[in-house]
């Protein structure tokens, strides 16, 4: 399996002297494998240099896997050469969004209004596919995809072949927020662990790459005034990769306010992250133009969670139940719901909320923990020990401000299956309730 870098840089395109050694265009990777597929991960500003090498290769057969569409990760598509040559035959695959399906998507930023070229027009036979966590295979690969935590609905990408194994996760924020000391990612501590089980999934997802191509925009310092933007610091991606037993690690989507001696600095951090592990990981910084070759592995390698595609959603609108005492809160959340096509309820404390569970029966409960009568965790705690199975399943998400270790595990007890927490931004609460209630959608 061979990988090439076309574009590192996250958020905005940064071409200039201080970003010459890591590049400045945004996410772009070409991956081939042996068999000759060719897969393009995200198409960022960097894929008109990855298209121009493609150009003159007529009937070219590719595959292009979009972690979401932010422009960071789409702006380069109307530049793509091999997508206007007729007889070229390419496979487009993104998250599927409620009602926003990816051919709309990249229509909608080549509409005349920005751009001279319509998608219509361009030559190759294109085919769109929304896609759900789950596995499927493209040529040579076998792909896995999963959601990530960041304000769009984002996947990750795992893909196999040869005998060797890449993750790239770009776009992604720890989801126990207090740093990597109290998610419990260390894993030079004895019996450490992540604490949130949605931090150990995407730890499981990483399992035994080879090559791990990880989000590490921001530096443990810098995260607390950037929580919720949806990024790692790098720190964290190191304690990642060493609780996956992964063998190499490349920091990629680089802040565009980093220039090269900023990111070789944060290599360095990183290493020394290692070091002081005792564990093997190779990091290394992602840079344009960077070329690395992927072998069998000589056994060792764990085997991943490979995740089952679920089942095709629920058609009309879903209902969500919003408890909190706070009626700002309650009409934030209200109104980013019903803007994605939402059924909504509300209640205003712990004993509204069973009642209406019990009668509507909600696709998602999102409950604040401090309420008058019956706080959020009694409310959980009173559903998941109700005779109808539904409880047992519906997810329960925990809006509260406070975040830590201790109150993480109580909540996860008391059969919380995620958290939410204050204050949050509404893309954020909309990217979650969208994760869950795909994961749960009935057979």
């Amino acid at each position: 399996m061979r990988i090439r870098f076309w574009g590192t840089r996250g958020s905005l395109a940064r071409p200039g002297p201080s970003t010459l050694r890591y590049g400045g265009n945004t996410s772009c990777v070409e991956i081939r494998a042996d068999d000759g597929t060719l897969v393009v991960l995200d198409c960022g500003t960097g894929a008109f240099g990855l298209g121009q090498t493609l150009a003159p290769e007529h009937a070219r057969r590719g595959h292009l896997l979009i972690t979401h569409t932010h422009w960071d990760h789409i702006q380069g598509f109307p530049f793509f050469a091999p997508l206007f040559a007729a007889g070229n035959d390419w496979d487009l695959y993104a998250p599927g969004g409620e009602g926003r399906r990816l051919e709309t998507t990249l229509a909608g930023q080549m509409e005349h209004t920005y751009f001279p070229v319509a998608l219509a027009q361009m030559g190759a036979t294109i085919r769109f596919h929304d896609l759900v966590e789950g596995g499927f295979t493209v040529g040579g690969f076998r792909v896995a995809a999963q959601y990530l935590n960041h304000p769009a609905l984002t996947l990750g990408y795992r893909l196999e072949a040869d005998g060797a194994a890449v993750v790239y996760a770009v776009d992604h924020e720890p989801h126990l927020r207090e740093g990597p000391e109290a998610a419990g990612l260390l894993s030079g501590v004895e019996g450490a662990g992540p604490v949130h089980p949605e931090d150990r999934r995407h730890i499981a997802f990483l399992a035994g790459a080879d090559l791990v191509i990880h989000d590490a925009q921001y530096t443990a310092e810098e995260y607390p005034g950037r929580i919720t933007w949806g990024h790692t610091p790098a720190e964290v991606a190191v304690d990642y990769a060493l609780a996956a037993h992964t063998r190499r690690l490349a920091l990629t989507h680089h802040d565009p306010l980093r220039d090269d001696d900023s990111v070789d600095r944060i290599v360095e951090v990183c290493r020394a992250r290692v070091r002081a592990s005792g564990g093997a990981l190779e990091v290394i910084g992602a840079a344009e133009g960077l070329t690395l070759e992927l072998s069998r592995q000589e056994g060792g390698a764990r085997e991943p969670e490979w995740p089952a595609s679920p089942p095709e959603r629920r058609r009309g609108p879903e209902t969500v139940l919003v408890v909190d005492d706070d009626p700002a809160v309650v009409d934030v959340l209200a109104d980013t719901l019903r803007l994605d096509g939402f059924r909504v309820l509300t209640a205003a404390d712990g004993e509204a909320a069973l009642r209406i569970a019990r009668i509507e029966r909600p696709a998602i409960i999102l409950l604040d923990w401090h309420m008058p009568r019956l706080d959020g965790m009694v409310v959980a705690r009173t559903l998941r020990a109700e005779a109808d199975a539904y409880f047992r399943e519906v997810p329960i998400v925990l809006l509260t401000a406070e975040v830590g270790a201790e109150g993480t595990k109580e909540g996860f007890a008391a059969g919380v299956t995620d958290y939410l927490t204050k204050p949050f931004k509404p893309p954020f609460v909309s990217a979650r309730v969208r994760v869950w209630l795909t994961r749960t959608a009935p057979r």
